[in-house]
């Protein structure tokens, strides 16, 4: 088989897992990929294949959210690290020089956890998204590098799961007192004679900062179900992204 067709059949793994294929498109895609009996094994099934797409994916899916979810994933690492809202600088160092170090950076650290406290909740959120990408869009955009399918999958979501996750990530700042941290700061700065009032969005912001992390790492995932074994943890994961069919010559 040619390379073309064992990227496709492993870009397909870490998009069209979730997305509810009908028999004939399935039936389209195993003419698009091609199979038969290889090396002694019996060809792919359509419905090994379906149901090993959508497994994929479901694993990709847990797993982003997991890492995410866990203690300090957002906050030790410099990659994903949520900072004091850009816009609000000025707040940040004009209390600082204020002596109030330490509480600025208590706000820092609750805006991380809110973002992790929020990650768990991304997979419903993101499943309800990806069923609305066709079979038809996906195959044009499966060809492309090893993270395709989750920038196409960025590009076409992040509106509609922004709306949905920000109610997510206000409710969470509230529960890790990012909310009354970011209260405390603004009273204090507010007492300062002269300056500017500032008052970021801070739901948007915890909210574009996680969507990023997230999709960065549903990108890991799907890099790794494509190219390494390790990865297919399941007897059907190793059959349908280890059979000689998606192998190229």
């Amino acid at each position: 088989m040619r390379t073309s067709h064992l990227k496709l059949i492993g870009c397909v793994g870490a998009l069209l897992l979730l997305i509810g294929c009908e028999s004939a498109q399935v039936r389209e895609f195993m003419d698009k990929v091609g199979t038969g009996v290889t090396q002694g094994q019996s060809p792919l099934t359509q419905k090994e294949v379906a149901a090993g797409l959508r497994q994929a994916l479901t694993i990709g899916a847990e797993q982003s959210a997991k890492t995410l979810h866990e203690k300090d994933a957002f906050l030790n690492n410099p990659l994903i690290r949520i900072p004091f809202p850009p816009e609000a600088i000025k707040v940040k160092n004009t209390l600082e020089k204020l002596g109030l170090t330490q509480l600025t950076e208590s706000f820092v650290v609750s805006l991380n956890r809110a973002a992790e406290n929020a990650a768990i909740r991304a997979k419903p959120i993101f499943v309800s998204a990806i069923k609305a990408v066709t079979l038809d869009d996906a195959l044009k955009i499966l060809r492309g590098e090893n993270d395709a399918a989750t920038r196409y999958l960025e590009e076409k979501t992040s509106a509609d799961l922004s709306r949905a996750f920000q109610p997510v990530v206000a409710q969470s700042l509230s529960q890790v007192d990012a909310t009354k941290y970011w209260g405390q700061l603004m009273s204090h700065y507010n007492r300062i004679p002269f300056v500017e009032r500032i008052n970021p969005d801070l739901p948007a912001y915890v909210t574009g900062r996680a969507l990023t992390a997230l999709f960065s790492e549903v990108a890991e995932e799907e890099k790794k179900i494509r190219e390494a074994p390790m990865a297919r943890v399941t007897e059907l994961l190793k059959r349908v992204f280890g059979h000689p069919d998606a192998k190229s010559p």
